[in-house]
């Protein structure tokens, strides 16, 4: 009988700390939930912070394989810093931006026309009328390669729908719904609105 006594005690014990720990977790649910958007808009290095690894953005279209870049050829775009082989590169980089850097942010393109973010890596890219696509595995780039246009077109659906979730300049998402003449939400476009 005693033994049965210790045991509903331990019970009731470790039922009490349960219900006290998620009491005291509550305040910390909003932070919980934007810690969950912590995921970028465009992908870095997790140790350095450098975009795409540190590979020169330029070069993955004037090179026969993309080159590794260096500090010293530094430009900070989109609140992130990308390295470049040469001031040359860096410059042309500077003057178009959008051409040269990956779409989706080098996120995979095919894994956002299933629906979900992966980080692409600079090795694996492919370059499609002029844009360059990284990808998250091999298997991902044959799947792009073998039906560009239906997974870009799917890509881009998933894209401008987690992009408000992701973190970067809020003015990307404006910048990019803009420059694409799509609507807004609100039915007319961000040129229209005058934003």
């Amino acid at each position: 009988m005693a033994a049965m006594m210790r045991q509903k005690r331990k019970q009731n014990l470790t039922i009490t700390v349960l219900i006290g720990a998620v009491l005291c977790a509550l305040p910390l649910a909003p932070a919980m939930v934007r810690g969950a958007s912590l995921v970028q808009t465009i992908v870095t290095d997790p140790l350095s912070g450098v975009a795409i690894d540190g590979y020169d953005a330029v070069s993955f279209f004037t090179e026969p394989e993309p080159q590794q870049g260096w500090p010293d050829y530094e430009y900070v775009w989109q609140g992130v810093p990308w390295y470049f082989v040469s001031a040359a590169n860096r410059d042309v980089f500077i003057r178009n931006p959008d051409i040269y850097a990956p779409q989706f942010g080098g996120h995979c393109a095919t894994s956002l026309s299933r629906g979900f973010l992966s980080d692409g890596k600079p090795r694996l890219y492919a370059i499609e009328q002029m844009k360059l696509y990284l990808f998250y595995s091999l298997a991902n780039r044959e799947a792009f390669i073998s039906t560009s246009a239906v997974t870009t077109t799917s890509a881009n659906a998933t894209w401008y729908k987690l992009m408000p979730g992701l973190t970067g300049e809020e003015q990307s998402f404006a910048d990019a719904v803009a420059d694409q003449g799509r609507p807004a939400e609100d039915g007319h476009s961000e040129a229209e609105a005058g934003h």
